[in-house]
């Protein structure tokens, strides 16, 4: 049985933002006919602001901070009591005060249920301000060489690139792969994901999906990709 998994932020979404109007009514529909999940760094309340209720609703499932944190129809089913050690902690700190990126917004580490999510222009920035950022890692890779030196420091622990401004830290293996096992060895998994490359926070699952031949994985460019994608889907599936 076809079961699609979806990332949300650049995905189904802009970054951090709502879905798009016309997006949202078709991947309703879409939700109401197929097996969909769905898989984020964010949680449940983000989750809910970007995509709204009946979306959230429609799903099977909804894999919150990498999977840490888990609903069902809107009830928590499962959730970790992970929490970022100190020296982690205090690593990031420093990170954070040697930027050369000048901006600071706050909320730089947001702890979430068994993740947290590093950023060096914090979570409180503005869409401009997340904007100077993004042109700033593009130019510098700040976010990779950060997490690449968080993992060597911290090999309990493991560092992916999510979003557009962000660095995802969980417990090793507790990131999104660990949502494979909750679907039968029978399932084709459809995994829909923007950040697929190997810091990316989508790598982990798309690894397990590939290799155990568990589906096929689909690395969008951002939500309109994904729209087309699944357009394009359905017309080959009506068609057949």
């Amino acid at each position: 049985m076809n079961k699609f998994i979806f990332d949300v932020d650049g995905t189904l979404t802009p970054s951090r933002g709502k879905i798009d109007p016309l997006f949202e009514e078709f991947f309703l529909l879409f939700c109401q006919q197929n097996s969909v999940y769905l898989v984020t760094g964010s949680d449940y309340p983000k989750t809910l602001e970007q995509l709204g209720e009946d979306i959230c609703l429609a799903t099977k499932k909804i894999y919150n901070c990498s999977g840490n944190e888990v609903r069902k129809k809107g009830t928590l089913v499962d959730s970790s009591n992970w929490a970022l050690p100190a020296d982690a902690k205090d690593w990031l700190l420093d990170q954070l005060s040697q930027s050369s990126f000048i901006l600071r917004t706050g909320n730089h580490i947001e702890e979430r249920t068994g993740t947290v999510n590093f950023s060096v222009v914090g979570r409180n920035a503005t869409l401009k301000e997340r904007m100077l950022y993004v042109q700033y890692d593009r130019l510098t890779n700040e976010r990779e060489k950060i997490a690449s030196e968080f993992n060597c420091m911290f090999t309990t622990l493991d560092a992916k690139v999510g979003g557009e401004t962000g660095i995802d830290i969980f417990l090793k293996g507790r990131d999104k792969r660990q949502i494979i096992n909750d679907f039968n060895k029978t399932d084709k998994l459809i995994f829909f994901g923007d950040r697929m490359e190997n810091s990316g926070n989508d790598y982990p699952l798309k690894c397990e999906i590939e290799l155990y031949n568990r589906g096929v994985c689909y690395a969008v460019k951002d939500w309109k990709d994904t729209f087309e994608r699944l357009v394009y889907l359905q017309e080959a599936r009506i068609a057949a």
